[in-house]
């Protein structure tokens, strides 16, 4: 048995009248927005893909023909390894998807509205400081703790579809700890990063980023950075030029989501504890110069 189909051999059966049944494994809303004549819809992506199958085809010797967005990526090929695992003796897939099928002509069950990207907006952003955070690594030989810094707000401007200027304000003095479990401990480190010796929060209760611009990242799949974003940041008084990998995302309700994930070397801001290019014969008190963050924040167009 061929594991693909083309259009025209599907059209060939389907005028036949020979029995079998078509899946379009894509999100509901893609099915609704138009997909093959006669096809039913159980989304590849949904841990209960195989129960809805179950449903739409009880008899496993039904021949199916399963179809994705565009053929060219894994999504139908997992879809009938899943299949024939699940004991469905004939999947084919149909080649080129739905876009295959539509570029041959044949007719579609459905075409309604075609689906917008939400795209971003020029103007003005306030960042929902309840909605965003940043999350904190940090590691020695023994140990990896990691916690919060919870943001203050800040703004973005938009402009021709790009970041022209924004900032970022975090409170320092409410730095926390989430892994130690017990309260005497966990309350010590958070001490011990307020210090004098770490962030100095007593003296400096805020840190900065301001942010210069960004170059999108050519061909970033889903999922991935996609945009380089070019700033400065502030911490104990001590300001850096900073390149971010980020992911930014607009929403339908006209808000920003983005996410970076990156490294820093604390030393560089004068974050010196336990550094072992800046003691010696630390022991037990070496901490790693490295710190992790990931920084999550939601922007609201004000203007």
């Amino acid at each position: 048995m061929n594991v693909t189909i083309n259009c025209s051999e599907l059209q060939l059966q389907l005028d036949a009248g020979v029995p079998l049944l078509i899946i379009d494994i894509l999100p509901p809303e893609e099915y609704a927005d138009t997909h093959l004549p006669g096809a039913l819809n159980a989304c590849v992506y949904e841990m209960v893909f195989l129960d809805r199958m179950a449903e739409l085809a009880p008899d496993r010797f039904l021949p199916l023909v399963i179809y994705d967005a565009t053929g060219k990526t894994r999504a139908a090929t997992m879809a009938r390894d899943k299949l024939v695992a699940a004991g469905y003796r004939e999947v084919r897939i149909l080649e080129g998807g739905l876009a295959g099928w539509c570029a041959a002509g044949y007719p579609l069950a459905q075409a309604g509205e075609p689906l917008r990207e939400p795209r971003l907006l020029d103007g003005t952003y306030r960042i929902d400081a309840k909605a965003s955070l940043l999350e904190w690594t940090g590691r020695n030989i023994n140990n990896r703790h990691y916690g919060r810094v919870p943001l203050q707000g800040g703004e973005l401007v938009i402009a021709g579809g790009g970041l022209r200027q924004g900032s970022v304000t975090l409170d320092m003095t409410g730095i926390t700890n989430l892994d130690l479990e017990d309260k005497g401990y966990r309350q010590m480190l958070v001490n011990h990063l307020k210090s004098e010796d770490f962030f100095d929060v007593a003296r400096y209760p805020v840190a900065t980023m301001v942010l210069k611009g960004w170059e999108p990242i050519p061909e970033a799949s889903p999922g991935t950075p996609d945009h380089l974003v070019r700033g400065e940041l502030t911490i104990k008084g001590v300001t850096r030029s900073l390149t971010l990998p980020a992911t930014v995302m607009p929403q339908e309700d006209g808000s920003i989501k983005a996410q970076a994930l990156f490294a820093l070397d604390r030393t560089d801001w004068n974050v010196a504890y336990g550094s072992g290019k800046l003691f010696e014969k630390l022991g037990m008190h070496l901490v790693h110069d490295r710190i992790d963050i990931e920084l999550f924040f939601v922007a609201r167009l004000i203007s």
